[in-house]
């Protein structure tokens, strides 16, 4: 999808949850295609040594650090955009966490939620703060949510997990149907099995989860972040300025099964 090298060409675009994972792999990509990057996380240290390397590659790149659980951090961070180039084009909201999986009758209060918190209100509140910038540039943009396959029927990561998953494509489609006429397109990823820090903590807590899942899958193998962010990337640009509320799934044929 990402051919190219000038995809976001002369585009601001945000990524939050940038300092590892599918988000640093987003960053790399949204540099090599022109993109001026915004990229938010919390741990700041890690965020300006990815900023650094691409700074070195030629990229424009600024850092926010911040949690998507703060309104305060994610209006500072679409605030950084505006007053650094004028604008935002696009997003790839992009944060998200987990915690052990359990029985729903034996889910911690305090894990319910982190997961909540994180994966839904920090979309929400990335979602509130980047509509309101891009309405206000006057030229629209586009928004990507990383959801999951989670978002699209139950898995084994926990019942807080897939509702919150869900839930990021009901706020995806809500926002898509209420501000196509103003130019501002909002998809979904649905994503399966990544190679991430998160899909790591799993493997580490059961050494035989990765090849249960590989065998679930029918290309039989763990996505690189990479092959994720291109498909962010290419729903940010033009090129499919026709394509809103829609969940694409990029997760090797997992949900045809």
């Amino acid at each position: 999808m990402t051919g190219g090298g000038d995809l976001l060409a002369g585009k601001v675009v945000m990524v939050t949850g940038a300092s590892s994972g599918i988000g640093a792999a987003a960053a790399r990509v949204g540099a090599r295609h022109g993109a001026a990057l915004v990229l938010m996380a919390r741990r700041l240290p890690r965020l300006e040594e990815l900023a650094a390397q691409l700074r070195g590659e030629g990229a424009e790149v600024v850092c926010a650090a911040g949690d998507v659980t703060s309104p305060d951090d994610v209006k500072r961070a679409v605030g950084l955009a505006v007053d650094r180039y004028g604008r935002l084009d696009a997003a790839f909201n992009n944060a998200g966490t987990t915690t052990e999986p359990a029985l729903l009758h034996e889910t911690d209060d305090a894990d319910y939620d982190t997961v909540l918190d994180v994966n839904l209100r920090g979309v929400w509140l990335c979602m509130k703060h980047q509509i309101k910038a891009m309405l206000a540039g006057g030229a629209g943009g586009a928004i990507v949510n990383n959801s999951s396959i989670a978002g699209v029927r139950a898995t084994s990561a926990g019942a807080p997990y897939v509702a919150a998953k869900h839930a990021v494509l009901g706020l995806t489609k809500a926002a898509a149907a209420q501000y196509a006429a103003r130019g501002v397109r909002v998809n979904a990823l649905a994503t399966g099995l990544t190679r991430s820090e998160m899909s790591e903590a799993v493997f580490a807590r059961d050494p035989a989860a990765e090849e249960r899942m590989r065998r679930r899958n029918p290309q039989g193998r763990v996505a690189d972040p990479e092959e994720v962010a291109r498909v962010a990337v290419w729903l940010c640009s033009d090129q499919a300025s026709f394509v809103t509320g829609a969940t694409m799934a990029v997760d090797g044929g997992a949900g045809a099964w």
